[in-house]
């Protein structure tokens, strides 16, 4: 259990380092002006940051996903294993609910983590920047808007998360199974790839509104005056202002993330189990990945 949470916690470091860009990407992309936009698209937008700023302003607000990492692994390992044991038998429904909720219960610690990634993704450049790193984002925020303020979001992140989790764990269950995942198949790795990259994509698909939501709740009121009431205040102007496009802003750069972050995790996962386990972690003729093919393969950030 130990040596599959440390390798969960690996792969997902791996993941964040690979994907991080794209999502400071797709959040500039969601919360920009329509009136005024300051990009034109995915490509421009990474063109930009890094003219503007260097390759380091696309790895702005790093810090909170990282240090959130290991309590985020540690929940979603614990619920996700424990639901799927105490709904009595491996299936793929049982993976969609088990999965849900890991992702319900991981919001506790998601939410203030996005909440400090999208500020600091935000933030200006310089001398007249408000926000140190992670820690000092959220003491500010505590300090200026108590505990409701560092939950900002939470509402549109359990929204989110809940349904995504679901779909990523039933999608990943039905690929491997589908694509012959055995041990010792010479392919394994490759196919374990491929169905982590496609569920990841699949997740993003099946809440990617609601995360355009959550990105603005949680920036609103960052540069001017708060704008929106709630969710569905937040969908009403959003709609009105920018048609039914508005819900699907920075999915380019998210899809793009969604499959080189999972490739990045798996492998990572698949490396530090097979030098940590050796010979002697291989009951039987066992081949090594088997033991993590599910869950310990299966981590949020690759989300």
């Amino acid at each position: 259990m130990a040596l599959d949470f440390l390798a969960g916690c690996a792969g997902g470091v791996a993941g964040v380092l690979v994907g991080h860009p794209f999502d400071t990407v797709k959040v500039r992309l969601q919360v920009q002006s329509v009136d005024k936009p300051q990009y034109h698209g995915t490509l421009h937008c990474f063109k930009s940051i890094i003219k503007q700023e260097s390759v380091l302003g696309l790895y702005r607000g790093l810090g909170s996903p990282l240090m959130g990492l290991t309590f985020i692994n540690a929940l979603v390992f614990g619920v996700q294993g424990n639901t799927l044991r105490a709904l009595g038998h491996d299936s793929p429904m049982n993976q969609f609910l088990a999965g849900a909720a890991a992702g319900a219960i991981q919001c506790v610690i998601c939410c203030p983590m996005e909440l400090a990634k999208t500020r600091l993704q935000l933030q200006d450049t310089g001398p007249g920047r408000a926000y140190k790193g992670s820690l000092d984002c959220l003491a500010q925020i505590y300090g200026n808007e108590g505990l409701r303020g560092v939950n900002r979001g939470m509402v549109s992140t359990l929204l989110r998360e809940t349904p995504s989790f679901g779909v990523y764990f039933l999608t990943y269950d039905v690929l491997t199974r589908a694509l012959g995942c055995e041990p010792g198949d010479r392919l394994l790795v490759p196919k374990l790839l491929l169905a982590g990259g496609t569920s990841g994509i699949m997740s993003w698909l099946s809440t990617y509104p609601v995360d355009v939501v959550k990105s603005r709740l949680q920036a609103d009121g960052l540069r001017g005056a708060p704008r929106y009431r709630g969710i569905l205040d937040c969908v009403r102007q959003s709609y009105r202002a920018e048609g039914w496009r508005v819900f699907t802003r920075g999915l380019a750069s998210t899809l793009l993330r969604a499959f080189p972050v999972n490739a990045a995790t798996f492998a990572t996962v698949t490396v530090v189990l097979t030098y940590a386990r050796g010979e002697e972690a291989r009951p039987e003729g066992e081949a090594v990945p088997a033991a993590p093919a599910g869950p310990a393969l299966a981590q949020p950030s690759s989300l």
